[in-house]
């Protein structure tokens, strides 16, 4: 959990200085809603997967994809209450929704690749 409190923090100091200090155009101004939403889902994460490698490793596999499937649903989800509620710059909203989406979920596949090769 270190890990992602750390990529976050990374992340949050990243965007805000390309806000504050660029005045870049192509940042949302709801970027710190989807950094807290996206922290939110690694810790369900990083917790759905600790239950699975406690009980029986063979659901590992199961516990996953479910992980995979959750967050999905989660972001759908998501995105599509703020494009519902009609937030301006729905273009700019949705890529950086789909940038920050790849960079969370290549840190947890980065992290639990690393996790599964140090417990095999």
């Amino acid at each position: 959990m270190i890990r992602l409190l750390l990529f976050t923090f990374t992340l949050a100091i990243v965007l805000f200085v390309a806000e504050q200090y660029m005045g870049v155009s192509w940042l949302h101004p709801r970027w710190p809603v989807m950094l807290g939403f996206y922290l939110c889902l690694g810790f369900l994460g990083e917790r759905l997967v600790s239950i699975g490698l406690q009980g029986n490793r063979e659901h590992l596999v199961a516990f996953l994809l479910g992980v995979t499937v959750v967050h999905m649903v989660a972001a759908l989800a998501f995105a599509g209450f703020f494009l519902y509620r009609h937030i301006p710059d729905r273009r700019t909203f949705i890529i950086n929704f789909l940038v920050l989406y790849i960079c969370y979920r290549g840190f947890e596949i980065w992290t639990m690749n690393r996790n599964l090769r140090r417990d095999s």
